[in-house]
């Protein structure tokens, strides 16, 4: 019995979805069509003259049997779509048909309503392009531009004439170029304003050159004057800025040592033009947009408020309660929260604050709720707060947290927004101030999405040159969702399939593997002589550090760590250590941690872990004990959930509702990050290994000559390819390692300058050369 293929109504958009066998069934018939298509247009290349006795030109009829390969359908569908349609433009047909096909099988094609459109707008136009090209070019039987292409270009070149209609033609292509395929286009405009901008600094150069020539040969035919007094000429720097618009050198280390001899003092004259502008780390993805907050549910649009009505029964429940054990107030202030309402309480003079903490039971029980913390004295207010959760909790959505004026307008380095307070203020703080953060609390109180909120916020103010994620999941299925921005976001390690770190043994050479990349960075900051990562990369862009000696922009690494416990359980002291001593040293250097657990006892929040994540977020937590592991006081446990946390920063205790965001938001985010254009890989964290007995080996070194680097030069030699990707392959080392070592060999004249996507020249051409070559260079490139 054959069933009966229904269509199914989407839930979700109200929309009826094809059933899948039925995609299936169309999609497979428009890809075989295609290329069934495509054969009997190539066939018609070579057996249309053939067919053409047995082809009726008029109708486009076959009288008899076809030589095409295809059969008698194939003749005839050819000679219609070639000679009595668009002519050989309709080869496109097969290409739009294929992208119906795959779109059918719920294939991801990119812009798939602007491809079709465009490529429609193509076959017209190369129809008509064709077709006007055969009035001066015949082509026998075989008309190019098809019949429309034919006959239109005849129309227009009555109507407007020969130059006329070729204008015509050059114009809509442009239009085409510029709308149909944007990124080309953009592409051409940026080579185009690049060559210029060579070719001025070129210019720039030329001058400057011959204009310290000039100077040089003056002062080396002028005599010394006897008045020490006279006024110095210009230095050649002066006149070049003087007289033509100088371009500013990358490096400020390549300069000449000029002797001014009317004053006898000793003038630093640059050699080389230098360019004004400052290094834009950006533009390396410069078409990169950050996620719009459309993406966004706003939940709170029907969010429950407090009631008058229950504001004043609650205000007259706490009177009555302390009145009950003669305890007097003077005043009462109301402070409402999404989800928890302060009610601030002057004491009258005489009445002890301790009795009134003891009565936390009591007015928990006289207002019915759970939750009740006493906040006793409120600090810098001098009164007493009461906590008291809402009847009906509201939500607070993430998107009017990133959409509010404080977060929009913070000048943090890494910024986040992680809910409202008690006053319903957006909660937000630098990450490079905490600098790194512990996060705990009980199973299905809001832990995870307090580590999406935080993801969440950096990814929507950042770039991906500016931020990286070292992300760590042993359960495996938190933080996959971020799996799909690895070419913009996730950093890795050399080689590694998945950026998403799960294995346990991997998570230790990960961590050392950042101990590493932290000594490396600590040693740039020392040869800078700076103190942090931001005055580091601040003379960095002001290109006063030279990439030459193995200075580079450093992005900051936020390493995240779901299930901190399971890992300590594991893995104990190989996990504790790397995590400790990040925690104590890498904060100079841009690297911060972010380690969450659900199990805040001590055995796995050690004093260790303690001493060096001063800021801390606790959620809700069973017992008290658990609240001071994690918070050195009580409170965590007398929290609400559902997202509900108290956070501590240098022993100051803030109540915050977490902003929500769900796992289909996060997932809309991801997708459009990742249908951006990223880097070639993640970004890689130095290669480490041990040896024998335990010490650290580190696999390259960005100031000094590479271990591989003969070894590189002798392959590149032998095949006469400058191939980074060569390099990688043969070595098996990571893309950034093969990178370094490819531009090392370019700074000793083995291998040219970066040509783009074309492989570097090589300039050596027999080995001979080469090991003199290798024999002559140093250590340090």
């Amino acid at each position: 019995m054959i069933q009966k293929i229904k269509p199914v109504k989407s839930q979700k958009t109200g929309r009826y979805k094809m059933d899948v066998r039925l995609r299936f069934a169309l999609g497979s018939l428009l890809l075989l069509f295609s290329v069934y298509m495509f054969v009997a247009m190539v066939a018609f290349f070579f057996d249309g003259g053939m067919d053409q006795s047995v082809v009726d030109t008029a109708t486009g009829k076959v009288k008899g049997g076809a030589e095409n390969s295809t059969g008698v359908w194939g003749a005839m569908l050819a000679n219609r779509l070639i000679n009595l349609s668009f002519g050989v433009p309709s080869f496109i047909f097969c290409y739009l048909l294929a992208l119906a096909g795959l779109r059918l099988f719920n294939r991801p094609v990119k812009r798939f309503a602007a491809r079709m459109v465009t490529g429609l707008v193509m076959v017209v136009w190369a129809s008509l392009f064709l077709g006007y090209a055969s009035h001066f070019f015949p082509s026998g039987y075989l008309f190019p531009g098809g019949t429309h292409g034919y006959f239109v270009s005849e129309w227009l070149n009555v109507q407007m004439g020969e130059v006329g209609t070729f204008f015509l033609l050059v114009f809509t292509l442009v239009v085409i170029v510029m709308f149909g395929f944007n990124g080309f286009f953009r592409r051409c405009v940026a080579a185009f304003k690049a060559r210029i901008a060579r070719s001025a600094e070129r210019r720039a150069s030329r001058r400057a050159a011959r204009e310290l020539k000039r100077w040089q040969e003056r002062q080396s035919t002028e005599e010394e004057p006897e008045e020490p007094e006279v006024a110095p000429r210009k230095s050649p720097r002066v006149a070049v800025e003087e007289e033509a618009s100088e371009v500013e050198s990358p490096f400020l280390d390549d300069e000449v040592e000029v002797t001014v001899t009317t004053s006898r003092q000793e003038e630093r004259v640059d050699a080389n033009p230098q360019p004004e502008e400052d290094y834009d780390p950006t533009l390396d993805l410069s078409r990169y947009k950050a996620p719009p907050l459309d993406l966004l549910e706003e939940h709170s649009e029907d969010t429950p408020q407090v009631t008058p009505e229950e504001l004043e029964m609650n205000k007259k429940t706490i009177i009555e309660t302390l009145r009950n054990y003669k305890i007097e107030i003077t005043r009462i202030k109301v402070t409402k929260g999404p989800t928890v309402t302060l009610y601030e309480i002057v004491p009258a003079p005489g009445v002890k604050i301790a009795w009134i903490k003891r009565l936390e039971d009591d007015i928990a029980l006289s207002l019915a709720a759970l939750g009740i913390r006493i906040i006793a004295p409120i600090p810098g207010a001098g009164t007493v707060g009461i906590e008291v959760p809402n009847l009906q909790p509201g939500i607070v959505s993430m998107r009017g947290i990133l959409s509010s004026k404080r977060f929009q307008e913070s000048k943090y380095a890494l910024p986040v927004a992680l809910g409202r307070t008690i006053a319903n203020e957006p909660f937000t703080f630098d990450l490079t101030k905490m600098p790194h953060l512990l996060v705990a609390g009980a199973t299905g109180q809001g832990k995870s999405v307090g580590l999406n909120a935080i993801i969440t916020s950096l990814l929507y103010k950042k770039h991906p040159a500016q931020l990286k994620f070292v992300m760590i999941d042993p359960k495996k299925v938190e933080l996959s969702i971020y799996s799909i921005i690895e070419r913009h976001f996730l950093a890795k390690l050399p080689g590694e399939e998945d950026a998403i770190i799960t294995e346990t043994s991997k998570v230790i050479t990960t961590l050392k593997s950042l101990c590493v990349e932290m000594d490396t960075r600590y040693d740039l900051l020392k040869k800078a002589q700076v103190r942090n990562v931001k005055e580091y990369n601040d003379k960095f862009v002001a290109r006063h550090l030279n990439p030459l000696e193995g200075h580079r922009f450093l992005p900051y690494i936020v390493v995240v760590v779901d299930e901190f416990g399971d890992l300590i359980m594991t893995a104990g002291k190989e996990v504790e250590l790397p995590i400790a001593r990040i925690a104590q040293l890498a904060r100079a250097v841009g690297i911060h941690m972010i380690i969450a657990t659900q199990r805040p006892s001590a055995n796995i929040i050690t004093g260790v872990i303690k001493a060096n994540f001063p800021a801390r977020i606790a959620f809700k937590v069973a017992a008290a004990v658990d609240s001071r592991v994690i918070l050195d006081s009580t409170g965590a446990n007398q929290l609400i959930g559902r997202g509900d946390m108290l956070i501590s920063v240098a022993n100051d205790v803030t109540r915050v509702q977490c902003a929500f965001v769900d796992t289909p938001e996060v997932e809309r985010i991801t997708r459009y990050i990742a249908s951006q254009q990223g880097y070639p890989s993640a970004y890689e964290l130095p290669e480490y290994h041990e040896d024998g007995e335990g010490n650290v080996v580190v696999e390259s070194d960005p100031g000094g000559k590479d271990p591989l680097f003969d070894d590189a030069a002798r392959l590149l030699v032998s095949t006469q390819q400058g191939s980074t990707s060569s390099i990688q392959r043969r070595f098996s080392i990571g893309y950034a390692r093969a990178g370094r070592i490819m531009d090392q060999l370019s700074r000793a004249g083995i291998v040219g300058p970066f040509e783009g996507s074309k492989a570097r020249q090589v300039l050596v051409q027999d080995e001979y050369s080469l090991e003199r070559m290798l024999g002559s260079i140093g250590d340090q490139l």
